[in-house]
């Protein structure tokens, strides 16, 4: 690098040269770690002025540098500790001699050659004290002095080294206006260069700059991923950012405010794309973030912590490290009532969801005494939290063992579960709800209390009426079908509005599944006489039942549709018999008797048989 040097004097003929900004460090401790001095009134008497960038820059490579390279390897005293401050010495002549000549203009970079050259110069004077063999002041307080100037010299160097690599260094002054405090936010529209250019300019700053200077940083990193519409920004900060250095600053030792910018940068990181967030999650962000949530942060601040938390727990591949990280207790105390707001435990909740699937944070959240939680949350909660913690029920219950279940009932899950289902509009509550109820009914109580509920049948009923999600009726009908035996006929017999959308959703083809679903809850209603009845006299259904025996088509399974005839047959009368007769119910029956489907020849024998009868009978009277 080409720098304007003075001619070199002898070490120790040089003159002190105050710091840049002496307001910013004491001479032999690095920038970031030093505590402001006390303001001045004054400048002090006959104090030189300091030398601009490129002169000290000239004094630390022509002369401070040389010289103590040659002091390093002749000193006695201390030899082992000068060996290791050889090398931090000789790496960084290397990177000074590699910064770009522009880099005497960037305020970082002429920051830290101010800190540089008093922490030298002092290092020269230990030096001078080593060669000395009286050793002055004594070799304990020679070593003491020496390793505290190594340390500082160590992160200067750290410092430098971050500076070169973050490529800042490199750039146009003109174009870049390095000057600034901090650059400039790239517009929304920019080049991806532009905002590269910022991101790395922010980071370095982030990790070099004073408290002031961080701030400020954050907050221009904070609003240019506030108007990321796209998510590139968050892309570009995830790539060439130091994610890492960001989620240091969640740390409890961090700065109040510092912590509360970072954790806004994290949530935003987390929120804003895939790339983004495996970026958080691989650099260790969960472990601070579940830190912060437990932590008496500020409430805006544990809001942004679990709201990257539950967008984490989001991935699969994610949710698993809750429970390395003991994270479900922390989960469990931001749900409580009174542990903070509404949107905290809203989010707390969501993140218990997606991980609940998983083994060990089963087990934990039931041994952390999470259920009673859950409960709470059912019965008091916004409907966003109430749809989480039933989901959250719902997979405790799917995947867990017949105690767990046992366990979640005994926790009065059941009755709030009913509640919210009664009371709440939105069909996605509807769903998550009945998710939670359907995977409890294979606990005999709960079985029990449902059957003797006729206002859950009733809602069943609205459900698959009402259409919408397929799912959705598919799984009333699952309810109806496996908890009509305990039912009584007074029930059944309310629930007959549903019984011709059985018979439509018997024509779905995808999934398969539905087919069998709904033919399972409309043989369950058709024990009863009336309800027989209230099928055969509808036109339509009818004619789906004819299309659905029809052997040429074959995207319906004839399982369910022959065992509704058979049923009809069976009891429905001689009306009900000579219906499904004259609507030509019988052809179809005959060829898939003749393909030996299990039931055709025995509802054929008995609709034809009886209409044979009927037809003597008249004859023989006439």
């Amino acid at each position: 690098m080409s720098v304007r040097s003075p001619t070199p004097l002898p070490c120790d003929a040089l003159p002190p040269a105050p710091l840049l900004f002496p307001s910013l460090s004491p001479p032999l401790l690095p920038l970031r770690h030093s505590p402001p001095p006390p303001p001045m009134t004054s400048p002090p008497p006959h104090s030189p002025p300091p030398p601009a960038a490129s002169d000290a820059l000239g004094q630390i490579l022509q002369a401070l540098l040389p010289a103590l390279l040659l002091a390093a390897e002749s000193v006695k005293a201390l030899h082992a500790r000068w060996r290791a401050l050889h090398g931090t010495l000789l790496a960084l002549q290397t990177s000074l001699a590699a910064a770009p000549a522009s880099a005497v203009s960037h305020p970082l970079f002429a920051d830290l050659v101010a800190s540089l050259l008093p922490a030298l110069r002092s290092l020269h004077a230990l030096s001078a004290r080593c060669q000395d063999p009286a050793l002055p002041g004594g070799r304990l307080r020679l070593q003491s002095d020496l390793d505290i100037a190594s340390s500082s010299l160590s992160l200067l160097l750290h410092d430098l080294s971050l500076l070169l690599r973050s490529g800042i260094l490199s750039v146009d002054s003109s174009a870049s206006s390095p000057n600034a405090i901090v650059l400039q936010v790239p517009a929304p529209a920019a080049s991806r260069a532009d905002k590269s250019l910022f991101i790395r300019d922010a980071f370095a700053r982030l990790q070099i700059g004073g408290l002031d200077l961080k701030l400020k940083a954050l907050a221009s990193l904070l609003e240019l991923l506030a108007n990321d519409v796209a998510a590139e920004s968050a892309q570009i900060v995830a790539s060439d950012g130091d994610v890492a250095a960001l989620l240091r600053l969640l740390d409890a030792s961090s700065h109040s405010a510092l912590r509360d910018h970072a954790a806004a940068a994290v949530a935003h990181l987390a929120t804003a794309c895939a790339a983004s967030r495996k970026v958080a999650f691989d650099e260790g962000g969960l472990g601070p973030l579940l830190r912060v949530l437990d932590s008496g942060s500020a409430p805006a601040t544990r809001e942004r912590a679990v709201a990257a938390i539950e967008a984490i727990t989001a991935d699969v591949g994610s949710a698993w490290a809750v429970a390395a990280y003991g994270g479900v207790p922390i989960l469990i105390n931001a749900c409580r009532p009174g542990s903070g707001s509404p949107v905290v435990q809203a989010l707390a909740v969501a993140a218990l969801k997606n991980v609940a699937s998983i083994e060990d944070v089963r087990s934990a959240l039931v041994e952390e005494g999470g259920l009673p939680v859950l409960v709470d949350l059912l019965a008091s909660g916004s409907s966003d939290t109430q749809k989480s913690a039933a989901l959250c029920i719902w997979s405790l219950a799917s995947f867990g063992d017949h105690e767990t279940q046992y366990k979640i009932v005994q926790a009065g899950a059941l009755l709030p579960l009913l509640q919210v289902l009664h009371t709440a509009s939105g069909l996605d509550l509807h769903d998550a709800v009945l998710r939670a109820i359907h995977a409890l009914a294979v606990v005999p109580a709960a079985a029990r209390t449902l059957c003797l509920s006729p206002l859950f049948f009733a809602q069943l009923t609205d459900l698959m009426c009402r259409g919408g999600s397929i799912l959705l009726q598919q799984m009333a009908a699952d309810m109806v079908a496996e908890l009509a035996p305990g039912v009584s006929d007074d029930t059944k017999r309310c629930m007959a509005p549903c019984i011709c959308t059985l018979v439509k959703m018997m024509e779905t083809a995808k999934p398969a599944t539905v087919q069998e679903s709904a033919g399972r809850a409309l043989l369950a209603l058709m024990t009863l006489k009336s309800n027989r009845k209230e099928l055969i006299r509808d036109e339509k259904s009818v004619t789906r039942l004819l299309h659905m025996l029809d052997p040429r088509n074959e995207e319906i399974d004839k399982k369910y549709p022959v065992s509704v005839v058979l049923a009809l047959a069976m009891g429905g009368g001689n009306g009900t018999r000579r219906r499904l007769g004259d609507a030509g119910v019988c052809q179809h029956l005959q060829k898939l008797a003749e393909a030996e489907v299990p039931g055709s020849k025995k509802a054929l024998q008995r609709i034809s048989g009886n209409r044979l009868k009927s037809l003597l009978s008249r004859g023989w009277n006439s």
